[in-house]
């Protein structure tokens, strides 16, 4: 089998798309599961409630300010979590369609190609 047999014009477009949909799928992954770590252990924070000088500190309103903080990052990170998604379920399909019509392009390898067995006389 020639390079050129592989290398043509449409076969680099093929190839270009499914390397570039693998990428995306991965970094997609990556989110997906930094996603759902933030759901299950959200990250503490500061939660930026400064009381005015010289007014007592409620501490029921400071369990409030904490919860909607939590709240609100716990939100951002489902909107992350579907959105990884998204893109994994838009992705994933697109490389492995591309890739199958890159496989089925290659043209048939024969014994002599593969290395498995003496060429014929």
């Amino acid at each position: 089998m020639a390079v050129t047999d592989r290398l043509n014009l449409r076969n680099a477009y093929l190839y270009l798309v499914c390397l570039i949909t693998l990428v995306v799928s991965l970094f997609a992954a990556v989110q997906l599961v930094r996603s759902a770590v933030g759901i299950v252990y959200p990250d503490p924070g500061y939660y930026g409630y400064y009381p005015e000088p010289g007014v007592a500190v409620d501490e029921a309103d400071v369990d409030r300010q904490q919860e909607l903080a939590e709240d609100s990052q716990r939100r951002q990170e489902v909107l992350e979590l579907v959105g990884s998604a998204t893109t994994l379920l838009i992705a994933g399909p697109l490389y492995v369609y591309h890739w199958r019509r890159v496989q089925s392009e290659l043209p048939a390898r024969t014994a002599q190609d593969v290395g498995t067995g003496p060429a014929a006389p």
